[in-house]
């Protein structure tokens, strides 16, 4: 059956438990990399943070298609919950390969970089929480398009490093790929940032 009203409620209820399981995610994400311990258990947890968050998007998902008239444009809808999903997955797959590749410990700028992730869950967080009231959503989105000038700063930085020829190639290769990731991830980040923009670029 076709719902002829919106239920705001249902959409902007689930895009803010999806949201908090950015923020557990990437929090997850930053203490494993800060604290290196337990990595198989940690990465077993955000394993479990990111199945919880496949629930939460498959619904909303079903929600859209039997929903007739939706509180915000269809495609807002989907690019804001895809965007969410895909940081998760990102925080998660940078957790499987730490224990992959079998790094022995973090440096220092991956912490860094994994502490910019923590912060820009925390600030999705806060935006999608005042998605529904559209209050000071800009400020957020800023903010996550600040600290992902952050990140890519830092992630130019360590590549050309990496090169320099002091390292070791199975540790270029390795480090290579993690910092790509956790760039990719503030990239996704900032894709959430724009699909937040845009639904208040349409709401004016």
């Amino acid at each position: 059956m076709f719902s002829l009203f919106p239920k705001e409620e249902d959409f902007f209820l689930l895009f803010r438990k999806q949201a908090a399981l950015v923020r557990e995610a990437c929090d997850q994400l930053h203490e494993m990399m800060e604290k290196f311990d337990r990595l198989e258990e940690r990465t077993k947890a955000l394993k479990d943070t990111e199945h919880r968050a496949d629930l939460v998007t498959h619904e909303i998902f079903e929600r859209l298609n039997r929903t007739f008239i939706t509180p915000l444009e269809r495609e807002d809808i989907h690019a804001l919950a895809s965007g969410l999903d895909d940081v998760i997955d990102a925080a998660e797959a940078i957790a499987s390969r730490l224990v992959l590749f079998n790094i022995t410990g973090p440096t220092p700028e991956s912490i860094k970089m994994t502490a910019i992730l923590r912060d820009c869950g925390r600030q999705i967080e806060k935006a999608v929480e005042n998605l529904k009231n559209m209050q000071n959503l800009m400020s957020f989105t800023i903010e996550i398009n600040r600290l992902e000038n952050e990140a890519d700063g830092i992630s130019r930085q360590v590549v050309a490093d990496l090169f320099s020829g002091r390292h070791e190639i199975l540790d270029v290769m390795r480090w290579k790929e993690i910092y790509g990731r956790l760039e990719s991830a503030s990239d996704q980040c900032e894709d959430v940032a724009n699909a937040i923009e845009s639904i208040v670029l349409k709401s004016r």
